[in-house]
């Protein structure tokens, strides 16, 4: 999958934003990145109760942010197969692209809770984070993971 880079005057290429999302069935990590530098933070975490997640919260981001994109995280097992949560992102990604209008992208996603997990330890250690992990903050670490490991394998390769 490749990304068009936008043809809008009103908004260069230089300042393309996208959103990603690591789904799960209590919580929804949302990340927002930067096309053009290929970097992304993590942004919000969103409640899903009962496979119904908190869209205010998510109209609120998108309308925010504005993305050129979306990017879902997609978990795989270690030989590559799909998880049984892949059925319900696949809902949830029709439901995006259906209210936002906007491209929706898929990445592997195997190991970005460990690498969030990591990558907060490291942060709290060098003092750069507070001590206590709040429960979505692996969520949303884990979003910007995704994000930019989608970058790397798919803006790349342009």
């Amino acid at each position: 999958m490749s990304v068009t880079p936008s043809t809008d005057p009103a908004r260069p290429d230089k300042y393309l934003s996208c959103i990603s999302f690591d789904y799960g069935l209590r919580r929804i990590g949302v990340a927002v990145g930067n096309e053009s530098l290929h970097t992304a933070r993590p942004l919000a975490v969103v409640t899903n109760n009962n496979g119904t997640p908190d869209w205010a919260a998510i109209d609120k981001l998108v309308s925010t942010w504005q993305p050129a994109y979306l990017v879902l995280g997609w978990p795989l097992t270690l030989d590559g197969n799909e998880q049984a949560i892949c059925t319900q992102i696949k809902g949830f990604a029709k439901r995006l692209r259906s209210r936002f209008s906007v491209e929706v992208h898929f990445t592997d996603e195997r190991f970005s809770s460990i690498a969030a997990q990591d990558q907060i330890r490291q942060m709290r250690s060098s003092g750069q984070r507070r001590k206590r992990t709040q429960k979505g903050d692996i969520d949303s670490v884990a979003a910007a993971i995704i994000l930019e490991s989608w970058f790397a394998r798919e803006l790349n390769t342009q």
